[in-house]
């Protein structure tokens, strides 16, 4: 939901526009913006209040030499290192079948194990996996009512290990930076100045809601074994306590813009944001201009998915590019 991915040409020719050494990826998501400017020499600094993306951006973003090798990965595939069986109990009848939860257990059993980048990538390429088998992606609902007969449901979940961890160690490489991962609220990152702040907030929408939380929960307790986290048993879908954003909704999302253009003014900021998301281009124009002069509006038009299956595929909307200098 709200990748980047589409975007990536028209933002590396903004980020190469603009120039400098360092940059801050303050909202990372899927990462891919981060690996954009990894890949263009930046010396990144990777920020996401969820776990999971932070988990993926230590994997592929701070992580600039190391792979999993054949031993490691037959170590997590093999037979469990311990008792534990969490998730086989906890999101039995929920999610995926018998087979893949005992997987999801062993492979933390083993996982557990594993330190620094290693540990990251094995985690990332478990996320991976689930996202995959799961219809859709997302984990609102707990039958195959999108079931498409794509291979990723079909493909048992020890199999999508072995796969995507190859994925991932594709990835790797290094750009000779010190490139650094956070995670927590953009209110508290460093204000220091980089030379590039790169924004992707959630969206404020008009209608329905953007909670991350209630799509990805499955994802985010995976990302640490639900550990400290606190699940709310009395719902369907087994969700976590959502985490508050002031993004995310109308009432708050003007002034926490506003806080955020001002703790990075010194930075050359730039904005993602859609048409159909509220505050409106001229409002986010005004606030930026509060601390910047030289404020540029560009409109990107391109088809904005909020999933994998053709009914997902909503509309076409604009995505404004806000350039503050």
């Amino acid at each position: 939901m709200g990748s980047k991915y589409r975007l990536v040409p028209h933002l590396a020719a903004v980020f190469d526009e603009i120039g400098g050494s360092t940059a801050l990826d303050a909202f990372s998501g899927s990462g891919v913006v981060s690996y954009l400017l990894k890949s263009m020499g930046y010396e990144v600094t990777s920020n996401d209040f969820l776990n999971f993306p932070a988990v993926i951006a230590k994997a592929t973003i701070s992580n600039q030499t190391v792979k999993l090798s054949t031993e490691d990965i037959d170590r997590v595939c093999s037979e469990p290192a311990d008792g534990r069986d969490f998730i086989q109990r906890t999101f039995d009848g929920l999610y995926f079948t018998a087979e893949d939860r005992a997987f999801l257990d062993s492979a933390w059993s083993h996982i557990d194990r594993m330190k620094g980048h290693k540990r990251s990538l094995a985690i990332a390429a478990l996320i991976l996996s689930a996202a995959r088998k799961q219809p859709r992606g997302v984990f609102t609902f707990t039958d195959l009512r999108y079931d498409d007969g794509r291979r990723d449901l079909r493909l048992p979940l020890r199999d999508h290990f072995r796969e995507r961890v190859l994925e991932y160690n594709s990835t790797i490489f290094s750009n000779q930076r010190t490139n650094s991962v956070e995670c927590r609220p953009v209110s508290e990152l460093d204000a220091k100045r980089y030379d590039l702040v790169y924004l992707d907030p959630p969206y404020a929408p008009p209608r329905d809601d953007n909670d991350y939380i209630k799509r990805y929960h499955f994802l985010e307790g995976l990302s640490v074994y639900w550990h400290d986290q606190k699940i709310m048993y009395e719902t369907r879908t087994r969700k976590l306590v959502k985490k508050y954003t002031p993004f995310a909704y109308k009432r708050t999302i003007e002034e926490a813009l506003r806080q955020t253009f001002k703790q990075f003014k010194d930075s050359t900021i730039v904005l993602s944001y859609s048409s159909n998301a509220i505050p409106d281009a001229a409002t986010i124009e005004n606030l930026m201009r509060e601390v910047k002069r030289d404020v540029d509006v560009r409109l990107v038009d391109h088809k904005y998915s909020f999933g994998t299956h053709i009914a997902a595929r909503r509309r076409d909307v604009a995505e404004y590019l806000f350039i503050g200098r």
